[in-house]
């Protein structure tokens, strides 16, 4: 049995605001360089964490590490641990050490143009901001019709679950709070894990807002998201909804 407390109720940090940049690769090459040219003439960044895996085509590879030779005090490059996306993502929430970390991906599927608004937002104190591909002035390029309209009834039906106006539950481009990060337990490994960074926040009381973004289906290499995964996604969110909020807590060390 956990004595942590909830998450909300924890001593909010007091350091200056830093942010740390998570960008996993496995087949991009130019969509990672142009990823980081726009990062990098938008935004004053601390840190950015690339992570590649065993998945990761040699010509990525070698992109990131030139990368890394350029921005040795800013870019770090790191071999995850853990594997699948998910298990890449929890890896890097280990690693890094910013006060804030921001999910995105590398292949422009996250407009890295929205990443200096998402900063800004969570600068006004919000433990996450996160982006939605359903605003009014939404646009969607390349995206399969039948997944759109699948899309569209899973997000409002999690979003009623979870009693929040929030839009968009399963795109995994948002910026946190370290705090939150570190103290939930994480449980998924694949792309269902980008829904459980969202709900596990908001079960434990988070303060969420969200603002618009531009999707646009990459242009370079394939998706490693297969439809079929999508129905995945139903697992967590029902379980998530019907635990405690202590159960989804990390065990502190002591006890």
């Amino acid at each position: 049995m956990t004595n942590a407390q909830p998450i909300n109720k924890l001593k909010t940090s007091t350091q200056p605001m830093t942010v740390s940049v998570i960008l996993p690769v496995v087949d991009e090459v130019q969509m990672l360089h142009d990823t980081m040219r726009i990062l990098l003439a938008e935004n004053q960044l601390d840190e950015i964490l690339i992570i590649t895996g065993k998945v990761t085509l040699p010509e990525s590879r070698k992109a990131v590490e030139e990368i890394a030779r350029a921005h040795p005090r800013l870019v770090t490059h790191r071999d995850q641990v853990r594997p699948f996306l998910g298990g890449a993502m929890r890896d890097a929430f280990e690693w890094a050490r910013g006060t804030h970390v921001l999910m995105m991906a590398s292949d422009l599927e996250t407009d890295p143009h929205c990443v200096k608004d998402m900063i800004a937002k969570a600068r006004e104190g919000w433990d996450i901001v996160t982006t939605t591909r359903w605003h009014e002035s939404r646009q969607w390029e390349g995206y399969n019709p039948v997944k759109f309209v699948l899309n569209w009834v899973f997000q409002r039906a999690v979003s009623l679950m979870f009693g929040t106006d929030l839009t968009d539950m399963t795109f995994g481009f948002r910026i946190f709070k370290k705090e939150w990060c570190a103290r939930i337990k994480w449980e998924e490994l694949r792309h269902p894990f980008l829904l459980e960074t969202m709900i596990k926040p908001l079960r434990l009381g988070a303060k969420a807002c969200e603002i618009p973004t531009v999707w646009k289906a990459r242009t370079e290499g394939v998706s490693h998201n297969p439809f079929w995964r999508n129905f995945l996604y139903f697992g967590i969110a029902w379980r998530v909804r019907f635990s405690p909020p202590t159960a989804l807590l990390r065990q502190p060390e002591n006890s």
